[in-house]
């Protein structure tokens, strides 16, 4: 029999060997940590290094917009003094740009070309020295996860500045940009992202992910952890163009597209614009593109990637599904298309009518309709034989035609079927003075909906918002949707409830009222989350998708401006009250299916009058419908004011 002291010493020395073991475990793996770390920290090291010679820093010279900016990141594509830096850090009216050189000199460098649809500009350098170039990262092998540096030379000329991160999607921009977790900034746009190779994976500049002209440039992303890069793989094959001094445009195809999710829906089209490649080339309203250059289309989405791809001036095949057969045709894709003017018959209609047709609610004085006989309570049946099925169709079949084109309707009066034909006009910026809408002539179905002051709450987000719901709401009745974007301090929901209630109640609108997350100042950023409080209302109450509106002061009116742009499939109408106009990422084209109306409340002696007016008449020129008032200093909102813009938002389903 062991004796219990020995088996005690045992014990003792068995948990003793225990523990050395583990120790050694424990050690050993931190110590191969240890070792893996150091490793990634000398590749990582090692990348720049071998990097840093192409990333050259820019001094610009003359030109306003140059005051403010300090030097700037730009990275070489040829061994004789071709570079690519971001357009955003190169004002165009700079008149002097000084390059550093591989020996450390600084030589003079001039603009060449710019690619317009991927935010770049391509300079030439003033030198006989040899720039190194970077390797290219293929496009098959940009991969999620991967380890990405993002380099630029802004502070010394001697040194890189750089941030780690890696590449957190591949495909983004509609397949413009890598998108990045590393902090891009202005301090490294125009400069590399490169992998743990030291290649290249592309250029870092500011895009936005709003297609074709969102009024925001991207720079609202900076240090966010949202960052993009222009793939080098995709940039190679342009180059020798940007070298001869062509410029790149995105290309256009003149088409719209049936509005909702484009991650869901067809690429079906509802309007074909006048004058564009697609019509040219013989699509028609109906068609549901199935390919595009080669790629199978299935979702709006789809095709807006493929198209991102290709620039102005590109020969694409196109494949439509067209009823039961396939339509194959080509076309080139369009720098500019012809601006679309929308086309005016001259009524408002009845939103009550809930059987087929458009019944006539209200007629313009001196309009195409007036001018046919046509009156209040006439029922549209058919537009050159095709059947009218509600008013957003007889809108959007309205859109393939131009003011001035001859349309023939079929209109029932007074009991009797008639057909007459009618000059279309130009879109009428009047608003008739007219009562509202008036209510169904059927009983108010129950409503457990809140009224009045209503709180807005999305579990994730912090920013506050608030709804002003009219006491006589009904299910049953399409309600526009105000949405009320304060200025910088002035939040104060019980007076916005008593400048609306009534308004609201006598024309059908609910005022929504999100908040900054500080209310000294709105970022941009949040337009995603004013969007969400907007989806909220829509898929709690009746919201009529025609009257649709963002509205505010100063910077809510900028605000107010990005939203209406940026989500064309939502927003109808923008009211920006003395307000800058943030056009920084230029005009996007006037789309015939996504109508968006724009009425600018001016402010007499207000600094920003001018730059308002500016922006005015170029909306104008690109032909949206833009109305404008003048308010004396300092421009108080009466009851006269908001009354006049309640008379301007039921007007804005006019047809």
């Amino acid at each position: 029999m062991n004796h219990p002291l020995c088996s005690q010493a045992e014990t003792g020395h068995s948990m003793k060997s225990l523990m050395v073991f583990l120790f050694c475990i424990i050690t050993s793996t931190l110590n191969a940590q240890d070792e893996l770390l150091e490793r990634e920290e000398k590749a990582l090291q090692e990348a720049v290094a071998k990097a840093s010679a192409s990333v050259v820093q820019l001094e610009l010279v003359g030109g306003l917009e140059s005051q403010d900016t300090g030097p700037i990141s730009a990275v070489a594509v040829s061994t004789d003094g071709y570079l690519l830096a971001s357009a955003t850090m190169v004002p165009s009216d700079i008149t002097s740009i000084l390059a550093t050189t591989p020996s450390g000199k600084r030589a003079s460098a001039k603009v060449v070309a710019h690619d317009f649809s991927r935010n770049l500009v391509l300079l030439k350098v003033n030198t006989e020295e040899s720039y190194p170039v970077l390797t290219v990262v293929p496009r098959d092998q940009i991969i999620v996860g991967q380890w990405a540096i993002a380099l630029g030379r802004t502070f010394s000329r001697e040194f890189t500045n750089q941030s780690v991160g890696i590449v957190s999607a591949s495909n983004r921009i509609w397949g413009k940009a890598i998108q990045t977790d590393a902090k891009i900034s202005p301090a490294n746009y125009g400069g590399p992202l490169i992998d743990i190779q030291g290649r290249v994976f592309g250029v870092l500049t500011p895009l936005t992910p709003h297609p074709q002209g969102g009024q925001s440039d991207g720079t609202e992303w900076y240090d966010s952890g949202i960052g993009f890069a222009v793939p080098m793989a995709d940039l190679l094959p342009h180059l020798e163009k940007l070298k001869a001094g062509e410029n790149l445009y995105p290309g256009r195809l003149g088409i719209s597209l049936q509005s909702g999710n484009v991650y869901d829906l067809p690429a079906a089209v509802v309007a074909v614009q006048p004058k564009s490649p697609a019509r040219d080339a013989g699509l028609l309203k109906g068609d549901v593109i199935v390919e595009l250059a080669g790629k199978p289309i299935s979702r709006q989405s789809e095709l807006r990637h493929v198209l991102g791809a290709h620039y102005a001036g590109d020969t694409l095949k196109v494949k439509v599904l067209r009823g039961d057969e396939n339509f194959e045709t080509e076309l080139v894709l369009a720098e500019k298309l012809e601006p679309y003017e929308h086309p005016f018959l001259g009524i408002l209609p009845d939103k009550n009518h809930g059987e087929a047709g458009v019944r006539i609610r209200h007629v313009y004085t001196d309009s195409p309709a007036a001018k046919a006989g046509l009156k209040p309570g006439d029922l549209l049946t058919k537009l050159n034989q095709v059947a009218i099925e509600g008013h957003n169709q007889l809108r959007v079949e309205l859109a393939n035609f131009e003011p001035a084109a001859v349309i023939t309707l079929e209109v029932v009066s007074d009991g009797q079927t008639k057909t007459t034909e009618i000059t279309l006009k130009p879109l009428s910026l009047v608003a008739p003075t007219i009562a509202g809408h008036p209510l169904p002539v059927t009983a108010a179905p129950a409503n457990d909906l809140a009224t009045g002051i209503v709180e807005i709450k999305l579990p994730e987000e912090a920013n506050k918002c608030h709804a002003i719901i009219p006491d006589n709401y009904r299910a049953d009745v399409p309600h526009g949707l105000v949405v009320w974007l304060h200025a910088p301090g002035d939040v104060n929901d019980e007076t916005l409830k008593q400048q609306w209630e009534a308004l609201a109640a006598q024309h059908h609108l609910i005022v929504l009222a999100p908040k900054a997350a500080d209310e000294n100042r709105w970022q941009p950023t949040e337009i995603e989350f004013i969007r969400k409080t907007m989806d909220n209302m829509i898929n709690t109450y009746n919201i009529d998708r025609n009257r649709v509106v963002s509205i505010g002061r100063q910077a809510g009116g900028a605000m107010a401006l990005i939203l209406g742009f940026s989500h064309r499939d939502l927003v109808r109408g923008v009211i920006p009250i003395d307000a800058p106009f943030p056009l920084r990422a230029g005009i996007s084209p006037n789309d015939p299916a996504e109508r968006l109306a724009i009425h600018a409340i001016l402010v007499k002696g207000s600094p920003v009058s001018a730059a308002v007016g500016n922006a005015v008449k170029a909306l104008r020129d690109a032909k949206y419908p833009v109305s404008e008032a003048e308010l004396a200093a300092p421009g108080k909102i009466t009851d006269e004011v908001r009354q006049a813009l309640a008379y301007w938002i039921d007007a804005l389903d006019r047809i």
